[in-house]
Formats: C-alpha cells, structure tokens, sequence
C-alpha cells in the first residue's frame, strides 16, 4: 500500500481495481479543513487522463505488474512489435499503449514492458538512448562558445532542441524522462 506521502511523478498505483501512473499531483494544505492531494492520474489500460483528490493519509494500492526485457523490432501501423529475449516470442502493443514514449524508441532498443494480469500494457524506455538528426539548419563554423540552440528532428520524429554547432547526421543522446538533449553521442 502507497500513502499520499509517497506520491511522486511516475508512481503506479491501484484505483478501483485499475492500474494508473501519477501524472502529476500537488499537496494542498487548505486554511480551513484537513490537507488534501489533488493528482492527475494516467490510466495505464486505455490512455486516459482524469483528475482525483485523494484525502491527506489516504493509502491506495500497489498494481500488481510485472517487468519483462523486450526488444523493439518493428513498427506495423499503430502496432508495435517486441520480441521477448529469452523465448523469443513477439508481441504487440498498441500506439495508445506506447503514448509518447514512440517518439524515443529506435529500433533494436531493450525496454521494459508492463504487464498487468498477464496483459501488455506499457513500456518504460532506458533513461538515456542515441538518436540520429535527420533535420535540421546547417551548422556555422565557429559557433561552438555559445549557448544557443536550434530544432532539431531525429530519426523517431521527436524535435528537440540541440546546440547550433550539430549537423543532419550527427548522433545524439537524449534523455528519455524530459525529452532534452543531453550530448553528443561518441
């Protein structure tokens, strides 16, 4: 069992039977009446976002969910393909399962799929993963000293912001939890 002192960004809890990942939550200490948490929970079946106000103590439960190592094969329309490492059979997830996660999922990469009552139902990517730019402005030489940065698309579509100095077909390393760019891949 989880209290509402536990909450954090990330954190899988149990309501009504149902797994669900905290969003976002905030402590609310009102002046008048006892202290609250009011969350934003991410409903790991189907996708959906709903807000809950859980009363300050209030405990919740532990979803019963299971990690397996997959690799990420192949994308097939909104289904994606990953192969257990052990027997090497395959499953597939859903593009709603996945959520933005896709934006961050090269081909061949080792993640964690969820499972819940022996069903698929998420994935958790590594912290940190090497992406190609495939867009964006040329770089101008001598522009190394400064802080600026420019859009940048990678191999999966995400954009993000990189430093000026890197060109389309440069490798980065990106961090998964915040979308940003971290640095030049070696």
């Amino acid at each position: 069992m989880y209290s509402t002192s536990d909450f954090k960004k990330g954190l899988k809890i149990e309501v009504d039977g149902k797994p669900f990942e905290i969003v976002d939550f905030l402590h609310v200490k009102p002046g008048k009446g006892g202290a609250f948490v009011r969350t934003k929970l991410k409903n790991m079946l189907t996708g959906r976002v709903l807000d809950q106000t859980f009363r300050s103590g209030e405990k919740v439960g532990r979803p019963d969910i299971q990690e397996k190592q997959m690799q990420y094969l192949y994308r097939d329309g909104d289904n994606y393909c990953f192969m257990d490492n052990e027997t090497y059979d395959q499953i597939f997830l859903r593009k709603e399962h996945i959520g933005e996660s896709r934006l961050f999922l090269p081909e061949n990469t080792t993640v964690n799929v969820l499972f819940f009552n022996s069903e698929p139902i998420g994935i958790e990517l590594p912290i940190f993963v090497e992406l190609t730019i495939t867009d964006t402005e040329p770089g101008v030489k001598g522009d190394t000293a400064s802080k600026a940065t420019k859009p940048a698309t990678l191999e999966t579509g995400a954009v993000v912001s990189v430093p000026i100095f890197l060109n389309v077909g440069d490798r980065v390393k990106v961090d998964t939890r915040s979308g940003t760019y971290v640095e030049r891949a070696k």
